[in-house]
């Protein structure tokens, strides 16, 4: 079955660096476009950065554009999220999500990884 388990997570100062990993398996990993996606407390989900099969194409939202790293390795079957210079603002349960290509929507969601940013 599908299994997407992240890891990484925890408490890190303003201006700290985490990087997150999700675990996959139970599919063929390299065929599908994958997305990170938080949700901050008492928020709901938000996307913030999808990268595509090849990992020649990646997308970020504005507020960590230039901060966060998506990357994957498919012969790992991981997935990562770089993230650097953190802000109280990224504190959010962080999930990878895999996208169905017939739908472009999320059909598999792992766990989540807490990241808090604190002082």
């Amino acid at each position: 079955q599908v299994q997407l388990v992240e890891s990484g997570g925890g408490l890190v100062q303003p201006g700290g660096s985490l990087r997150l990993s999700c675990a996959a398996s139970g599919f063929t990993f390299s065929s599908y476009w994958m997305y990170w996606v938080r949700q901050a407390p008492g928020k709901g989900l938000e996307w913030v950065s999808g990268i595509k099969t090849g990992a020649d194409s990646t997308h970020y939202r504005d507020s960590v554009k230039g901060r966060f790293t998506i990357s994957r390795d498919n012969a790992k079957n991981t997935l990562y999220l770089e993230m650097n210079d953190l802000e109280l603002e990224d504190t959010a349960l962080y999930f990878c999500a895999r996208i169905q290509p017939r739908s472009n929507a999320v059909d598999y969601w792992g766990q989540g990884t807490q990241v808090t940013v604190s002082s």
